[in-house]
C-alpha cells in the first residue's frame, strides 16, 4: 500500500512539477491518487444493478398467475354472454306470452266471422220497402237481426276484432285479396272498386283479408 502511494505521489509530482507542494501535503496527494484509482476501477465496472434471477418457485407462481388471469377473463366473458342470452330468451318468452294472450282467440274469432257474415247477408236481403208497420212480423224480425249484428260488432271491437271495409281505398296486399282487376269508370287505378266480403283485423294483425275487386287503367 505504501509503495503504491509512493508511486502515485511521484506521478503527481512529475505532473505538478512542484516539490514544495509534494512536501506540504504528501498525504493529500496520496489520497487523491487513491480516489483517482478507485474512480478508474468504478468506471471499469459495469454500471447499474445486476438483475436478480427469479427462483423456480417465483417463476411457477408467475406462470400460475398468468393462467389464472386468463381463466378469469374467459369465465367473465362466458358469464356476460350467458346473461345476454338469458335476457334475450326472457324477452322472447314474454313476447310469446303476450301474443298468446292477444291472439289465442283468433281461431274462435274466425268461426264467429262466418256467423257475422250470415247476419249481414240476412239483413241485406230484406227489402227495405217491406219493413213497414203494416208487416209487423217482418219488421220485428229485421230489427232483431240488425240489433244482433250491431251487438256482435260491439263484442268484436271489445276484444280487438275490427271490420275492414276498404271500398274506395288504395289496394293493400296485406289487408286485401284481389279477386279481379277491371277498368271502372270514375275509379282511380289501384283502388278498391268493389267489396265482395269484408275483412277483419285482430289487434292490428289481419285475421281475414277483405275480398275485393281492384280498378285498373283502361
Amino acid at each position: 500500500m505504501a509503495s503504491w502511494c509512493v508511486r502515485a505521489v511521484r506521478q503527481s509530482y512529475s505532473i505538478i512539477g512542484s516539490p514544495g507542494l509534494l512536501r506540504a501535503s504528501p498525504r493529500l496527494l496520496c489520497t487523491a491518487a487513491q480516489q483517482k484509482s478507485n474512480g478508474q476501477r468504478s468506471e471499469e465496472e459495469p454500471s447499474g444493478v445486476s438483475k436478480v434471477e427469479q427462483s423456480p418457485a417465483e417463476k411457477a407462481w408467475s406462470e400460475e398467475k398468468v393462467q389464472l388471469e386468463e381463466q378469469l377473463k374467459e369465465i367473465t366473458d362466458k358469464y356476460k354472454r350467458a346473461l345476454a342470452d338469458t335476457e334475450n330468451l326472457r324477452q322472447r318468452s314474454q313476447k310469446m306470452v303476450e301474443d298468446a294472450k292477444l291472439y289465442g282467440i283468433q281461431g274462435f274469432c274466425k268461426d264467429l266471422l262466418e256467423v257475422a257474415d250470415i247476419l249481414e247477408k240476412a239483413t241485406e236481403s230484406v227489402p227495405k220497402e217491406e219493413v213497414t208497420p203494416g208487416n209487423p212480423h217482418l219488421k220485428n224480425l229485421y230489427e232483431g237481426l240488425v240489433m244482433t249484428e250491431v251487438q256482435m260488432q260491439k263484442v268484436f271491437t271489445k276484444h280487438g276484432l275490427v271490420k275492414l271495409n276498404p271500398a274506395g281505398q288504395k289496394f293493400d296486399p296485406y289487408e286485401h285479396e284481389a279477386l279481379f282487376h277491371a277498368p271502372v269508370e270514375g275509379k282511380e287505378p289501384g283502388t278498391v272498386a268493389m267489396v265482395t266480403k269484408v275483412g277483419y283485423k285482430l289487434y292490428g294483425r289481419t285475421l281475414r283479408p277483405a275480398l275485393v275487386g281492384v280498378a285498373k287503367a283502361p
